[in-house]
Order: structure tokens, then C-alpha cells, then sequence
């Protein structure tokens, strides 16, 4: 088996740069890697992502939201997950479990036994080796991430990124809930920091697990 690390945090937290250099790394390093998404890692979770971050689609009931979460782990670990793992491939996720937890059940108050059990059929028992979670005021994250968007015109703020700061405050008392319950998988990175020195620190927790654990 390979070994499976995920990436969590609030938006513009800067998951995907950090993601994309620890991957570069890691295959320099003669790890072989794969890195993916939620939701959208496969063909079929990238349509039930445009519906998901849609911004037209306020609409959208928190149960069907966490049902099409749900649908996109369960066709992202059958089709990527668990065969580049079986393969001895080192997965890096950004996004899993844990932010169905902090979205769905800190953000949107859905009853935390269902989603548990949800994400145990979905993601059939697997669970991070590993997680680095990116943590920032809400204020800093949201501001990058609209910085972000107004780059593109193409872009606009997506559906969570539009949600009010309230509803971002759970979602990350909910992320570092989690990360004081879980110490030894979760690891709390300073995401105020400019993105070489966080990567040296991703690099460092990253490097040291996977030698101590390397058979």
C-alpha cells in the first residue's frame, strides 16, 4: 500500500499551491505521486462539482449537499484512491473527510453521526495517513480567495466562497476541533506565511513521515 495524504482548510487558504509543490517534491524525491481533488477528481465528481460550487445554485438543501459529496468520494476512491494506492503510489488529496465534517456538520449543522456515517461507506473505511491542515483567519482566507477570482474574469466567487463570514468561522472552529481531537494525523500549518516557508514546513512533516513509516 501507498500512502494517502490530504490537505483541509478554509477557503484561499492555499491549498493547490501547496498541494501541486509538495507533489513536485515528493516525485523528485523518487515517491511516486498522484495528486487529486474533492470534489472533482474523476470525470464523472467534475460534473457533480460544477453543481456543488455553481453560485447559481443556492438552492441546494445541506442534506443533497452532503449527498453529492458523498457520491463524489465514493466514485473518487474506486476510480483513483484505492488503485493508485494498492499501486504504492503516494495520493495527495486536497480535500476528504474532514471537510465534510467542518462543512457540512460545524458549518452546516447536519447531524454529525450521519455524516460519519456517510463518509465510512463513501470513502469505504479509508482514512489520511496523514493531514496537513492550512489554518488562517477567515478574513485573510476569504480576501485571497475573491484577490484570487478577480484575476480570472472568467471566475466568479464560488458558492461556498459567497457564504457569509459566519458560516467560514464554524467551518474552521470546526477544522481545528478536529485537528485538537486527531494530533498525531492532523498537523496545524501557519497559512499566514509566504508559500516557500510553508512549504518547507508541509516538506519537513511530510518528509519525516514517510521515511519513519517506509518499509
Amino acid at each position: 500500500m501507498g500512502f494517502f495524504i490530504t490537505f483541509e482548510g478554509i477557503e484561499g487558504c492555499g491549498k493547490s499551491t501547496q498541494v501541486k509543490l509538495l507533489s513536485e517534491a515528493l516525485n523528485l524525491e523518487g515517491f511516486p505521486c498522484i495528486a487529486t481533488r474533492e470534489p472533482g477528481g474523476t470525470y464523472i465528481g467534475s460534473k457533480i462539482r460544477e453543481i456543488l460550487l455553481n453560485p447559481d445554485h443556492k438552492g441546494i438543501a445541506p442534506q443533497t449537499e452532503l449527498l453529492l459529496y458523498a457520491a463524489d468520494r465514493a466514485q473518487h476512491i474506486i476510480e483513483l484512491i484505492k488503485p493508485a494506492l494498492n499501486d504504492g503510489k503516494v495520493v495527495i488529496c486536497d480535500r476528504f473527510t474532514d471537510a465534510t465534517v467542518a462543512y457540512q456538520g460545524f458549518g452546516r449543522r447536519l447531524d454529525s453521526s450521519l455524516i460519519n456515517r456517510l463518509n465510512e461507506i463513501a470513502s469505504q473505511g479509508l482514512l489520511p495517513d496523514l493531514t496537513i491542515l492550512l489554518d488562517c483567519n477567515v478574513k485573510i482566507g476569504i480576501q485571497r480567495a475573491m484577490e484570487r477570482n478577480s484575476k480570472n474574469k472568467d471566475i466568479r466567487d464560488d458558492r461556498f466562497e459567497q457564504e457569509a463570514m459566519e458560516f467560514h468561522d464554524m467551518v474552521r472552529n470546526g477544522y481545528l476541533a478536529i485537528a485538537k481531537e486527531e494530533p498525531e494525523r492532523v498537523k496545524v500549518v501557519d497559512a499566514t506565511k509566504d508559500i516557500q516557508s510553508m512549504h518547507g514546513e508541509i516538506w519537513g512533516i511530510v518528509n519525516a513521515f514517510l521515511r519513519n513509516n517506509r518499509t
